[in-house]
């Protein structure tokens, strides 16, 4: 096993490291938004992000209650993943001169952020229900509705607020 399952002997386990993951990557999230509503043009986009900062730590604060309620101390656990993601759109930003195609970048990068978080939460659901924790299922769903919904928001941006063909018809070639 890898090091980062050597803990992990049971699906409870697995749940707890999942939570530890996801709480963990909700951490770096509020830590990379402000990076990104600063570096955005596009005021819809700026409006968006800055609200699902609130929503993050809304989230983060919803995973303590889970932790609580399944009598465990809430920690996070590192996860490559999400620093990938981050590190990946960090880079990207740090390449892109114009503002318009920067705006694209930043829709696209916050989307992966949103689809690896749908991916986790609704992995923590499917385990959660099949281990009878119905306790945390409704902090958990609410999560994930938050973070479709996000996900959603980020297409409207691009495709009908213009992000993506304003990026497009960019003179900066």
């Amino acid at each position: 096993m890898g090091i980062f399952t050597k803990d992990i002997k049971t699906m409870d386990d697995l749940l707890i490291h999942g939570l530890q993951d996801i709480y963990y990557a909700e951490q770096q999230i509020t830590k990379a938004l402000p990076k990104m509503i600063d570096k955005a043009t596009n005021r819809d986009l700026v409006t968006g992000l800055k609200n699902h900062l609130e929503e993050t730590n809304k989230q983060i604060e919803r995973l303590q209650k889970v932790f609580e309620k399944l009598g465990k101390e809430p920690r996070g656990a590192q996860c490559p993943a999400i620093d990938g993601i981050i590190r990946e759109a960090d880079e990207t930003a740090g390449e892109i001169e114009d503002k318009a195609v920067l705006d694209a970048a930043i829709v696209a990068n916050a989307q992966a952020v949103e689809h690896y978080e749908i991916c986790r939460y609704g992995t923590l659901i499917a385990w959660a229900e099949e281990l009878g924790h119905d306790e945390i299922v409704r902090f958990l769903t609410t999560n994930l509705n938050e973070e479709k919904a996000a996900n959603t928001k980020l297409n409207t941006v691009a495709l009908r607020k213009g992000v993506n063909a304003k990026a497009s018809s960019s003179s900066a070639a």
